[in-house]
């Protein structure tokens, strides 16, 4: 597995590196095809926050995006908070994909198009209001949406960590977002 990592505010010494690699390197016993890792470390400014060290994790392969973020006093067990959660997201994936028996959804859910989003712009800008009251769009990103199912786009979002995905309902036809609700439940969008 080829692993990358990114630091902000932060050195990440060696020994850190070669424990992550060898822990993201036991995950592919949970879903096979994992062939790409981004890890990135960033440590927050603030003194008032006691868990400063922050790493999150996006693992590549097999036409899916897993992606998981976690926060601690150390280094290391930022690693082993965001390598649980990982596990737990691709034990879950996997036994979405096991109960699975409709070719369609198998495809779209294999569809690494529709899967590579970064986070909070999956519908391809970040808005931020300025004083002046005018929005400036700072991030933006495009990708391919491919035809899914909602229950399909609502197992990707849990995935990658978002509280929402844009996708092109394969019901409809039509451009469609899953979201999650304050009361927990996930809704869905569907353009007319």
């Amino acid at each position: 597995m080829e692993v990358s990592f990114r630091s902000r505010n932060v050195e990440v010494p060696e020994a850190v590196r070669a424990a992550v690699t060898d822990k993201l390197s036991r995950l592919s016993k949970f879903l096979g095809g994992v062939d790409r890792a981004e890890v990135r470390f960033t440590e927050e400014r603030n003194p008032r926050i006691s868990e400063r060290e922050v790493c999150e994790v996006t693992l590549h392969g097999g036409g899916r995006v897993v992606r998981a973020k976690a926060a601690a006093a150390e280094p290391l067990t930022a690693v082993d908070k965001v390598v649980d959660k990982l596990e737990h997201r691709m034990e879950k994936l996997k036994g979405k994909l096991v109960g699975r028996s409709h070719p369609r959804r198998q495809a779209s859910v294999d569809s690494p198009a529709s899967l590579g989003v970064d986070r909070a712009s999956q519908n391809g800008a970040d808005t931020d209001a300025q004083d002046d009251g005018e929005i400036t769009i700072v991030k933006m990103k495009q990708f391919a949406i491919k035809p899914m199912m909602p229950d399909e786009a609502a197992l990707q979002m849990v995935l990658v960590g978002h509280d929402f995905f844009l996708f092109t309902n394969a019901e409809t036809s039509r451009a469609a977002v899953v979201y999650r609700r304050s009361d927990g439940n996930v809704g869905l969008i569907d353009a007319t």
